[in-house]
C-alpha cells in the first residue's frame, strides 16, 4: 500500500467518526492489511499491557516547516536522520562544537529511529502537525510570562531554590512531559492489578496509580494531575484532571486523554490527546509507537532529589557572581 493510500483510509477512518474506539495504530495496521493482534490476558481477565516500554524517537514533536504539509518522511529522508542520529551518538564528541547542553550528546539516549509510524512529527492531529495556535487569552498570558522572564538575568533568577523550576529541583518533570520523548529515561513500566493500573515513569522516578472503577475525579490539584481509567476493548484509556502545573502554558482545566493499544507481543501504540479552550483553538493529538523492552532490564533510578549538589552549586555560583568585583 503506498503513503497516499494509507492517508486516504485513516482520513475514511476519521470522517467515519471512529477515533473514539480505533486508535491511529489500529487504522493505520488495518490500511496496511495487517492481521489484529489478539491481546493476552491477566489472570482477572483485562488485557495485559504489563511490561517495560521504550519510547525514544528523533522524530521531532511538531512538523518542521520545511517539511510544508508532507506528513511523511521518504526512504532517503529517513536514512538521513537516522545515519545523522548514530553519528551523534556514536562517533568521539567534538569538543570544539558548542552544544548548548547541560550534558555531553554521549551521555545522552534520544534514539536512533524515527517513529515507526513514519510521520513527520509526534502530533498527529490536527493533520498540519503542529500545536493548534493559542487564543487571544492564552496570548496576552504568555506574553506577561515572557516580560517577566526578560528582567530577570539570562539564566533566570537564582535568589532562593524557589526560584529554579521543579524539573531543576528534582521533584517533578511533570505531566504529561513526563511520557513524551526527551534526551534520556525514555521509559514507562506498566504493572496492573484487579482494579488499577500502575504507570511506572523512569523519568524523575514518579508513579501514577490509575483506579479503574469508574470513580469520580475529587479535584485535589497534584504534579501528575489525577487520573482515571477504563477500558475500550482492548485499549486503556486515561483521563487526567487537575494538575498542580500545566504544560506549555495551559491552564488547569486542561484535560488528557491517553490510549495505550498494544499492537503487537513487543509493540504498544500510545496517544494523548490535549484539550485546553482557554489555551489553544482546537484539541491536539500526540500518537508514538513504544517498544517492549526484556523483562529484565528493569528502568534506571533516576538518582536526583531535592537538595542535590547541582542546586547548592548553582546558588553558590549566583553568589559568587553577585559579589562586587575587586
Amino acid at each position: 500500500m503506498s503513503l497516499r493510500e494509507f492517508a486516504l483510509a485513516l482520513a475514511a477512518v476519521a470522517t467515519a467518526g471512529l477515533h473514539a474506539s480505533v486508535t491511529l495504530a489500529q487504522s493505520r495496521a488495518a490500511a496496511e492489511g495487517k492481521p489484529t493482534f489478539k491481546v493476552s490476558r491477566t489472570s482477572w481477565g483485562d488485557p495485559d499491557l504489563q511490561g517495560i516500554w521504550d519510547y525514544r524517537t528523533i522524530t521531532p514533536l511538531e512538523r518542521r516547516p520545511e517539511m510544508g504539509e508532507r506528513k511523511f518522511y521518504t526512504d532517503e529522508e529517513i536514512a538521513q536522520l537516522e545515519g545523522r542520529a548514530a553519528k551523534r551518538l556514536d562517533d568521539t564528541p567534538d569538543t570544539t562544537v558548542q552544544t548548548n547542553l547541560v550534558h555531553a550528546d554521549y551521555l545522552t539516549d534520544p534514539g536512533r529511529h524515527v517513529d515507526e509510524s513514519r510521520r513527520t512529527s509526534l502530533i498527529a492531529e490536527p493533520e498540519n502537525g503542529r500545536i493548534p495556535p493559542l487564543t487571544p487569552e492564552a496570548q496576552q498570558r504568555q506574553a506577561e510570562t515572557a516580560r517577566a522572564a526578560s528582567a530577570a538575568p539570562g539564566g533566570g533568577r537564582v535568589d532562593s531554590y524557589l526560584d529554579r523550576p521543579l524539573y531543576e529541583r528534582c521533584i517533578t518533570r511533570g505531566f504529561p512531559i513526563a511520557i513524551l520523548p526527551t534526551l534520556y529515561n525514555n521509559n514507562i513500566r506498566i504493572l496492573q492489578s484487579p482494579g488499577y493500573v500502575a504507570i511506572v515513569h523512569e523519568m524523575i522516578h514518579e508513579t501514577r496509580v490509575v483506579p479503574l472503577d469508574g470513580s469520580a475525579f475529587t479535584h485535589i490539584r497534584s504534579y501528575m494531575g489525577e487520573s482515571r481509567g477504563h477500558w475500550d476493548g482492548t485499549t486503556l484509556v486515561v483521563e487526567t484532571a487537575n494538575l498542580k502545573t500545566t504544560p506549555r502554558g495551559s491552564t488547569p482545566s486542561l484535560k488528557l486523554v491517553e490510549r495505550f493499544t498494544r499492537t503487537a507481543r513487543d509493540a504498544m501504540s500510545y496517544e494523548a490527546t490535549f484539550t485546553d479552550p482557554a489555551t489553544w483553538t482546537a484539541p491536539w493529538t500526540v500518537a508514538l509507537d513504544m517498544a517492549a523492552r526484556p523483562a529484565d532490564a528493569g528502568v534506571f533510578e533516576y538518582a536526583c532529589h531535592e537538595g542535590n549538589y547541582g542546586m547548592r552549586h548553582m546558588l553558590e555560583t549566583s553568589r559568587l557572581l553577585d559579589a562586587p568585583r575587586q
